[in-house]
């Protein structure tokens, strides 16, 4: 895969590389870009159907016969009477006449938009043959699947010019965007790399954790001296400085500045560098500053209005902890504990996450027991001579909670699902029983946990217990007990009981279990609130 893509790379003219490069990675803008395209399934839907001439049935036929939008459409257009539109291109389609109508469609906002895209659409898809409009579904939607990753990515691109793969990622993480790379090292190669720095204002992906079921754990993985430091129950937050210019971004590199007008200027006001890319956690905080539960945290992120009522509402607090770059110089090749040094240097009255540094077991869940007492969520345990890998989920550093009780449901629903696992049911809809009733609730759905052999034979033992189908989803009779992890219970409105399980994973399934021994919605109650024991409640709900 990786030779074929280099070779494609490599006979690219120098304008398209970086459109083609986002494009095999499944995304139309690069990664950095905050324009968002903005069609809906049903917009897509109508607008195929239109132009082969099928109606409603035929296409859910072929949908569900595949699994897959993108083949769905292929086999309509090779099916259907094509209605060829007046069209814009002159000649078979390019990828750079492609990217032009994907900015044109981001750039159609306000009255008449729908329809704009609509006629945009249209005139793409009656220009691309079915199997180029195959794959132009798949970057629209976001469901690429090809397999073809962006660590092959990069290989594929240094391996076309000849460029260090080292190099490769440097730039990678330093532009946020490996297109534009691609085209740099065509153009200049391993010469025009090295000399790339961060652009501010252009997020870049962050470094990951993984988790440690123990204290212990991650220290006899650091072999010694570990920074240890809290893990808020907040949002990640990214916080590019340029002077009095601020820009705050999601973990998912998403411009959030506008939801947090109070931590852009608190940054203006305190961070004492000119130039910044630091780290931080937003925490919602109630009443003298203890924590509240992320799920309120949620209600300020993406809001574009009434952003003053929300924020008397559900306050926020600013926590930092890393620094990638300062005044100049970058930090990601600094051991951690250089980059913590520099952030307290330059962080004003900004508080940073309290840490201590350990070896031992004991003081380190002690910490931990403190961390949980004070609202947070857990812990981070950091090796003090690692470095900042974006994107990059390592050993370097953990992430290690609190673990709430697994709970013992019963599967009530599947889904089936698309792509790779296209025919089997496996997106469970799990509940637990109300103890003075006896009657079922769901509480959350899952397609976690179980592998592909397990995810089989779970399709097998779930068609024989079906009740009633419906479209993509079926009912079945109450059988088959799993015992499910979770993150969090959250309120919702989504389910008739009012809550949710948060990041639900089937750990096993429970053949030794009836249904009348599932954990019961009381006990899920008691959890729930449990959850709000060291939580603050929001501002005025008494």
């Amino acid at each position: 895969m990786v030779r074929w893509v280099a070779e494609f790379v490599r006979g690219l003219e120098s304008d398209e590389i970086a459109s083609a490069t986002s494009m095999l990675l499944g995304r139309a803008f690069p990664r950095w870009d905050q324009r968002v395209l903005e069609v809906s399934w049903a917009t897509l839907s109508k607008t195929i159907r239109s132009i082969a001439n099928v109606d409603r049935t035929t296409y859910s036929y072929a949908f569900n016969k595949t699994g897959d939008a993108g083949d769905a459409v292929k086999i309509i257009l090779e099916q259907g009477k094509i209605r060829k539109q007046a069209t814009l291109f002159q000649e078979r389609l390019t990828i750079l006449e492609v990217q032009r109508t994907f900015e044109t469609i981001a750039e159609s906002i306000g009255v008449g938009s729908k329809e704009k895209k609509e006629r945009l659409l249209k005139t793409l898809f009656g220009c691309a043959t079915p199997l180029e409009a195959k794959y132009i579904v798949k970057v629209l939607i976001g469901e690429m699947r090809t397999g073809f990753s962006e660590g092959l990515m990069e290989l594929a691109v240094a391996q076309a010019f000849k460029v260090p793969l080292k190099a490769v990622r440097t730039a990678s993480m330093l532009t946020g965007e490996l297109g534009e790379v691609a085209a740099l090292a065509k153009a200049k190669g391993k010469e025009g790399l090295l000399k790339l720095g961060f652009t501010l204002f252009r997020p870049i992906k962050p470094m990951l954790a993984q988790m440690a079921a123990s204290i212990s754990e991650a220290l006899d993985e650091h072999e010694g001296l570990t920074a240890l430091e809290y893990k808020l129950d907040g949002a990640r937050i990214q916080i590019h400085k340029l002077g009095d210019k601020v820009e705050i971004f999601s973990r998912r590199l998403t411009d959030v500045t506008s939801s947090f007008p109070e931590i852009a200027n608190l940054v203006i006001a305190e961070v004492q560098a000119y130039k910044a890319i630091l780290e931080g956690e937003v925490i919602a905080v109630g009443e003298h500053g203890v924590p509240m539960a992320f799920q309120h945290l949620m209600r300020r992120f993406r809001r574009t209005h009434q952003i003053e009522q929300f924020a008397e509402e559900v306050p926020v607090k600013l926590y930092l902890f890393d620094a990638l770059y300062v005044d100049g110089q970058s930090l990601v090749d600094e051991p951690y504990t250089e980059r913590r040094k520099k952030l307290g240097a330059i962080s004003g009255n900004i508080p940073l996450a309290k840490q201590i540094v350990a070896q031992n077991v004991g003081a380190g869940e002690s910490f931990l027991k403190e961390a949980v007492e004070a609202g947070h969520e857990g812990l981070m345990a950091k090796k003090l001579d690692s470095l900042y890998t974006p994107g990059i989920r390592g050993k370097k550093w953990f992430k290690i909670k609190q673990i709430l009780e697994p709970l013992d449901l019963v599967i009530v629903a599947a889904e089936y699902g698309t792509g790779r696992r296209h025919g089997w049911l496996s997106d469970y809809h799990l509940a637990a029983r109300d103890n003075e009733t006896g009657k079922l609730y769901i509480i959350g759905k899952t397609f976690k946990g179980l592998t592909d052999a397990e995810i089989a034979d779970m399709t097998y033992r779930l068609k024989a217990l079906t009740i009633k189908e419906e479209k993509y989803k079926v009912l079945v009779a109450p059988q088959i007990v799993v015992e499910v992890a979770y993150n969090e219970i959250q309120k919702s409105p989504k389910y008739v009981c009012g809550m949710a399980l948060r990041f639900a994973r089937i750990t096993r399934v429970r053949d030794d279990k009836r249904v009348d021994e599932v954990d019961t919605l009381q006990k899920v109650q008691q959890i729930y609130e449990s959850q709000f024991e060291k939580k603050s409640r929001p501002l005025g709900s008494g």
